[in-house]
């Protein structure tokens, strides 16, 4: 059986553009945008899409464990425990870096 990583991120649904970056809270939570609406689950499907492109893993590979109707959630992610906490690192260091950037 494949490690898991549990990830925590905020969703903003109804945003200009598809994007995963950007930290927000205490502690720390990936902030993924997505264009789609939270209705019907779409902001839910476009959030694992999204997260997939930017971990380079499938999307099956991900799996809601609590917040499913809320914008705060946490996630179970399958793979090499130590590629995707590298991976989830350089996600929130480059988005904090990006974030400085836009003050």
């Amino acid at each position: 059986m494949a490690d898991q990583l549990l990830i925590e991120i905020r969703v903003r649904p109804n945003s200009s553009r598809n994007k995963v970056g950007g930290t927000v809270g205490d502690p720390a939570r990936l902030v993924v945008a997505v264009q789609a609406p939270a209705v019907d689950g779409k902001a839910n499907e476009a959030v694992i899409k999204e997260l997939a492109k930017a971990f380079d893993i499938r999307a099956r590979d991900f799996t809601i464990v609590f917040g499913e109707l809320a914008r705060d959630k946490r996630l179970l992610v399958s793979g090499d425990i130590k590629q995707l906490q590298r991976k989830y690192e350089e996600l929130q260091q480059a988005a904090t870096l990006q974030q400085r950037l836009d003050l």
